[in-house]
C-alpha cells in the first residue's frame, strides 16, 4: 500500500526537478470553486496534487492541465466534453471523469472521481467508428496513486523506451465504458469521496 504522503512529497520533488517554473499550488478557495462548476468533488489525491504541488505542469509527458483556465484546463476540457456528451444518442465522455493532460492527437488521460481508487482512464478517439464511444476507453490504471508511482518510476507504457521493455503494462479496454457512457446523459449527484479533507 502507498503512503499517500510520502507519494505526494515525491511526485513534489520530481515536480520541482522537471520543471524550474512550476505554478504555484492552488488553494482551498481555487478548488472549491473548480469543485463547484464540476458539480463533484475531485479525487482526493487529484485535489491533493493541485493544493500541494501545483497548479499542473508536472507529470508525464504533456503534463498536467491546470485545473481552470483560462485557456485548456480540467474543468474547461470537462465542461464542453460533457456538454457535447448531454442528450445525445451516443455521449463521448462519461460523467465524473475529469481530463487531467492531453496526450495529443485528442488523446486524454483521465481521472475517475466517482471511483474511490480514482482509476486513471485512456481516450483514444482513433477506434471511434461510429455508434458507441465505449471502444475508445481504455483503464490506463487501477488507481491514481499506482498511475504517479510508474510515472515516477519511469516504467508506464507512456515512456518513450516502453516498447524495447519487457513487462510494460498497456491500456486495456475499460470494461465498465458501456454503462459508464450510457448513464452519461444524466447529471450526476454531488459525491462525497471517502477521505475527502
Amino acid at each position: 500500500m502507498t503512503d499517500i504522503d510520502d507519494l505526494v512529497q515525491r511526485v513534489a520533488v520530481r515536480a520541482a526537478s522537471d520543471n524550474e517554473d512550476l505554478p504555484a499550488p492552488v488553494g482551498d478557495a481555487r478548488i472549491a470553486q473548480a469543485e463547484a462548476r464540476l458539480g463533484f468533488a475531485l479525487h482526493p489525491l487529484l485535489r491533493r496534487l493541485y493544493r500541494e504541488v501545483a497548479d499542473g505542469g508536472f507529470g508525464p509527458d504533456y503534463r498536467l492541465l491546470p485545473l481552470l483556465g483560462p485557456g485548456s484546463s480540467v474543468v474547461g476540457e470537462y465542461l464542453a466534453r460533457r456538454e457535447a456528451s448531454v442528450a445525445v444518442e451516443h455521449p463521448e465522455w462519461p460523467a465524473g471523469v475529469v481530463p487531467i493532460l492531453t496526450w495529443g492527437c485528442a488523446m486524454y488521460a483521465g481521472v475517475d472521481c466517482l471511483s474511490a481508487e480514482g482509476q486513471v482512464l485512456l481516450f483514444e478517439p482513433n477506434p471511434y467508428s461510429g455508434g458507441s464511444w465505449a471502444e475508445c476507453w481504455f483503464l490506463d490504471s487501477a488507481g491514481l496513486a499506482v498511475w504517479l508511482e510508474t510515472w515516477l518510476a519511469g516504467t508506464g507504457w507512456f515512456e518513450e523506451d516502453a516498447p524495447d521493455r519487457d513487462g510494460v503494462v498497456e491500456p486495456r479496454p475499460w470494461d465498465q465504458a458501456v454503462s459508464r457512457l450510457s448513464s452519461g446523459t444524466r447529471a450526476v449527484r454531488r459525491k462525497s469521496i471517502p477521505g475527502r479533507e
